[in-house]
This record gives structure tokens, sequence and C-alpha cells, in this order.
């Protein structure tokens, strides 16, 4: 357990027997990953030390294993998971097929903001309807981000950057303005499919600050024949007739 811990034994015993000073949040932080704690557990572990939890500097990108699963278990929907900057850090089969296939891309352009304000093509790549709402509504929760997270380099880094390189987003962001409005509905342009018109629910993950966004169509809808035709094809092109 001690090197597991990364620390000596001399001192885990110590420790067991009560005879150490209180150990310190990297001392109980190594404790945690040796033992597999959970979140609570991890938590609890540093009030019974009088240490507080250490926060991390930067959003979570971790995703817990059971909404891996959900994602999976959802093959009528199309779902996502973001991380508090916007970063696309998971997604199911039907997201690749309806949006696009995100294991080709960087971390950095996995980024729905980057890509929406530097390279202006998440309104054309996924949507016809709501780019401005997207827009504000992505600014509004950045800012709430960057407010949790002022220690992270590459929320910096990316403020930075659209700052430097949108004036549509430097607008948005001077306005300061905090209330985001939900998208409860969505339009995508399918290269094979056509427009296919989708519910959009977003379901918080309070311990990872992060958010599974769910893409379902209305039964007995085109869009919902259009969904089960993708969740058969996936990625693959079809040679349509000129």
């Amino acid at each position: 357990m001690a090197q597991l811990a990364y620390i000596s034994t001399e001192y885990y015993t110590r420790l067991e027997q009560a005879r150490a000073p209180h150990p310190s949040s990297e001392v109980l932080a190594g404790l945690s990953r040796a033992l597999r704690m959970n979140d609570a557990e991890r938590n609890y572990l540093h009030h019974l030390a009088g240490v507080p939890p250490v926060r991390p500097v930067g959003p979570p990108r971790e995703v817990r294993q059971s909404i891996l699963d959900l994602l999976d278990r959802l093959p009528n929907a199309a779902a996502v998971v973001l991380s508090a900057s916007y970063e696309v850090i998971a997604w199911n089969h039907l997201a690749t097929a309806l949006m696009e296939d995100f294991s080709v891309r960087s971390r950095r352009d996995r980024n729905l903001i980057r890509r929406a304000f530097l390279t202006g093509d998440v309104g054309h790549v996924y949507s016809v309807a709501d780019a401005e709402r997207f827009a504000r509504s992505s600014v509004n929760h950045l800012r709430s981000t960057v407010a949790r997270y002022p220690d992270d380099p590459e929320l910096r880094e990316l403020v930075s950057d659209l700052l430097a390189g949108s004036p549509e987003f430097t607008q948005l962001w001077e306005a300061r303005e905090i209330a985001a409005e939900p998208t409860l509905c969505k339009s995508f342009q399918h290269p094979l499919v056509g427009l296919v018109t989708v519910n959009c629910d977003a379901l918080a993950i309070p311990d990872r600050d992060q958010q599974v966004i769910i893409y379902t169509a209305t039964p007995g809808s085109p869009s919902e024949e259009a969904l089960q035709l993708l969740a058969v094809v996936g990625t693959q092109r079809l040679d349509l007739p000129g």
C-alpha cells in the first residue's frame, strides 16, 4: 500500500497506528488513489484528516465508466459528454453518425467553443438553426467555468485565443452576461439524410462538472426515421445517384 501511495513503509505504518502527524493533502491523494476511492470516499477521508480536498486545477476530463455505459445503452439517441470548457470528451455511435467522428480530431479541435468562434464551422457542421443561441450560451458558460478554475492554463489560453481571434466572442465576453438560455431543440443538416430536428436535453454530472447532451427525435417523425437510418449505416458513405 505504501508503494502504491508513494510514501515510505515506516510512515504508512505510523499512520495506521495513529502515531504520525496529520497527513498532507498530497499524502491523502496518494492513499485515495491506492485504495481506489470514489469522489465521496476521497472527500470524506480529507475531512476526517482535517485537510480540505484538493480542487482540480482545470475542468475534469475523465468520464465515469457508468456514464460511458449509459452512452452505449442509448441506441436511439445521439449523446455526447462535454467538459466544463465545452470539450467533447465522450460520445456514442449515433453521435458519430449524426455529427462527426470525434476520434479523428485532436483535443484542441474537439472544443466546440474554439471551433464556433475561431473556425466558424460549428454552425455549418452541426446546426442550421441556433448558431447565435449557442454562441451566447457557450460564452456565458465559459465565463462561469473560468471563475471556478482561475488557475487553469488551458482555460486561460482558450480565452486569450478567442479574444484575439474573434470579435464576436470579444463582444459577448465583454457584455458579461451570466444567465444562459437552454437549447431545447436543435437541427442538424446531414449530408446523407438531410434535415434532422431533435430534442436537446442536458444532464448535469455535478461531481465531475460535466454534461451529458442527449439528442432524441419525436416518435413517428421523419427525424426519428433519419436517426434510425443513421444508426444502421453509421459513418459509411453511400454512393447516391447523381
